[in-house]
């Protein structure tokens, strides 16, 4: 994978009557080393349609500075971003092409703004000359490479964190450019400015920086166009029917699935998880609003994310089985552990997660999940909304809720029927998958129906809960038993494994008890009360 660092910075206005104050009176700041100016021109790619630029991404190819190269951004919060650089080179590495894979899919990255800035560096260093922030003003000429041949101009001050620095030294920075005047940018990056100021759009450009004073962050200009991530962003007519409700929900779940793409080839923690998440959340919502979406359309939508999830699930399985055997073993006296057990489940453990992250991402970069990524977008841009869609959401998504909260109640009592053993381990485990269905109906149905939902989805976690750990414990005796197999083959002891497997026996047994106390909490906080059925 390329270079990653953590950019932390702020961009300020430049205007002509504003200059930079004395920057040595900031606190920690023992000298101010001024480097001089140095020539940058930068290449912004995207789509024709500014797909990445509507995720406030920004990929680009710049020449001049230190870190000449490419550069592809990602927002982390508000001034901080991940920058992954790759070296200079003429074509888009495959790294940083697999990156933004699905956001672009199979369409052609373009070039769509030249930037090109004379930047004059200040260097503030902390009192034993380690360098505290890099303070750059820029003076940018900006011109756009497609969608017409136009240009504007301006002048920034951007401050950059050293690496490792507190983000608190930045405060300090901006009370004292505030001071002077210079108040922060209202465009969060160069490419965002440029695309708004060069937009087909709008009518006038300005010739030269200007000296008016810009509008603040807080209340934009309502004469400058917003920029491409801004207009995404900017909410649409509040949800008012079913399909409303269902597509926003939908659209929250695809929305997620495209931007952890990205996060789980970088290896990110907890990507994984949460993509494999959304793609249930996905295909149980499908399955829930049948009388919303036209199940021969979402039905082979649904294959295909089961596909999905249980391709991410084999790398999770192991992480999470590792974890609990781990978690397991350190609880345990010395005295009690016998034999190289440590080493044994560390062996074990490698063996079957050996090349489990080039198998997750030869996925994500396989035909098949970009088809899936096509239909997604394609379902989104033409939902297959059914008659019942247009109605009011109340029914719809009480009823669709109730449903799952019928289906749940037979499972739990199909399951405790059964002895413990096999099959009432069987029977939890398809009790645990419509908690979780019900639990995904009650999230969907929160903005709708308020209250009632969002209790019920939180009693209904618990639920999952429950069941999720009786699961555990019995995918972790399934592995203790292996172990103790292995250990025993060996010549060596396998009463430590014996004994964990007790131990989870005994955790099992705990959350069938469990189970009826969290489940008759959840009856009283189904969503049915909502609409008084």
């Amino acid at each position: 994978m390329a270079d990653v660092k953590r950019e932390i910075e702020r961009k300020y206005e430049a205007t002509g009557d504003a200059r930079l104050p004395d920057l040595t009176r900031v606190a920690g700041v023992a000298a101010v080393d001024h480097r001089g100016a140095i020539e940058l021109d930068a290449v912004y790619y995207d789509t024709e349609d500014l797909r990445l630029a509507a995720d406030s991404i920004t990929l680009r190819r710049r020449t001049g500075g230190a870190d000449a190269g490419w550069h592809l951004k990602f927002p982390v919060a508000f001034g901080i971003r991940d920058e992954i650089g790759a070296p200079l080179s003429d074509t888009l590495p495959a790294d940083l092409a697999g990156l933004v894979r699905s956001r672009v899919r199979d369409t052609a990255l373009v070039p769509v703004v030249r930037l090109r800035s004379t930047r004059d560096v200040h260097v503030l260093n902390g009192p034993d000359g380690e360098p505290l922030a890099e303070l750059g003003v820029d003076a940018v000429r900006a011109q756009r490479l497609h969608s017409g041949n136009r240009a504007t101009a301006w002048t920034e001050i951007e401050v950059e964190l050293a690496d490792d620095g507190d983000p608190a030294f930045l405060d300090a920075v901006e009370r004292r450019l505030r001071k002077a005047g210079i108040r922060p940018s209202a465009s969060h990056s160069k490419l965002a400015r440029a695309l708004a100021e060069t937009s087909p759009k709008k009518k006038t450009l300005p010739e030269k920086p200007s000296a008016k004073k810009e509008a603040s962050p807080e209340k934009p200009s309502a004469k400058k166009e917003a920029s491409p991530e801004k207009r995404q962003r900017e909410p649409g007519p509040p949800p008012r029917t079913a399909g409303d409700h269902v597509l926003a929900y939908v659209r929250e779940q695809i929305t997620e699935i495209v931007a952890l793409d990205p996060a789980v080839r970088r290896g990110l923690p907890d990507s994984v998880h949460r993509m494999r998440v959304a793609t249930r959340r996905l295909r149980s919502t499908f399955r829930t609003y049948r009388k919303v979406l036209d199940r021969t359309v979402t039905d082979p939508v649904g294959a295909e994310l089961k596909w999905l999830a249980a391709e991410l699930g084999a790398d999770r399985d192991q992480e999470v089985i590792d974890a609990r055997l781990r978690t397991r073993l350190d609880a345990l006296p010395r005295t009690l552990v016998l034999g190289p057990v440590r080493a044994r489940l560390r062996i074990w453990s490698t063996a079957r997660r050996s090349g489990s992250r080039r198998r997750t991402v030869a996925v994500l970069d396989g035909a098949r999940h970009l088809a899936l990524l096509e239909t997604l977008h394609a379902l989104l841009a033409d939902p297959p909304l059914l008659p019942a869609a247009a109605g009011p959401p109340g029914k719809a998504l009480t009823r669709a809720a109730h449903k799952n909260h019928e289906r749940l109640a037979a499972r739990i009592a199909r399951a405790l029927e059964h002895p413990p053993g096999p099959d009432r381990d069987l029977a939890l485990h398809g009790a645990r998958k419509a908690a979780k269905r019900a639990r995904y109906a009650a999230e969907a149905a929160r903005p709708a129906l308020g209250k009632p939902a969002r209790k019920s989805a939180k009693r209904l976690k618990a639920v999952q809960s429950v069941l999720g750990d009786h699961q555990d414990s019995v995918v972790a005796r399934d592995a203790l038993r292996t172990l103790a197999v292995q250990a025993h083959a060996a010549g060596e002891s396998s009463f430590t494994w014996g004994l964990l497997h007790g131990q989870e026996e005994a955790a099992a047994a705990a959350r069938e008890r469990e189970l009826p106390g969290v489940w008759a909490k959840a009856c009283k906080a189904g969503i049915r009360s909502a609409s008084g059925g």
